[in-house]
């Protein structure tokens, strides 16, 4: 099952040379454990509900186990603090759907579960 780094990053106004060393580096931590960047930051085109004053980033993976390895791989603990310096934020690790994912089955399954009924 894919799953995803989420990344709800504050950037400074003006960017530090170490956030761009941290840019540039980033994909070759990635790369072993198949991540590749699906949104980098790019501001938000159209809030449709509630504000959003952040930078999105959201890595792709293969599995969570993929995403964990990643993020506790001592070639990405050495980049955390060029960034972290510089940007607040947070940052997650989660599970996407699997193929064939069904809201609905989801939504009966909740409401079960909620209710004792199905």
């Amino acid at each position: 099952m894919p799953a995803y780094a989420l990344g709800n990053l504050k950037p400074p106004a003006v960017l530090d040379d170490e956030v761009f060393t941290y840019m540039e580096r980033i994909q070759a931590t990635l790369d072993p454990f198949g991540g590749r960047f699906l949104v980098h930051g790019a501001p938000a085109r159209e809030v449709r509900e509630g504000e959003w004053n952040s930078a999105l980033v959201v890595i792709g993976f293969p599995t969570l186990d993929h995403a964990r390895d990643w993020y506790d791989s001592e070639a990405y603990q050495e980049l955390i603090p060029l960034r972290t310096r510089h940007m607040t934020g947070d940052v997650l690790l989660i599970d996407g759907v699997a193929p064939g994912y069904d809201p609905a089955a989801t939504a009966a399954a909740l409401r079960a579960a909620q209710t004792g009924r199905p």
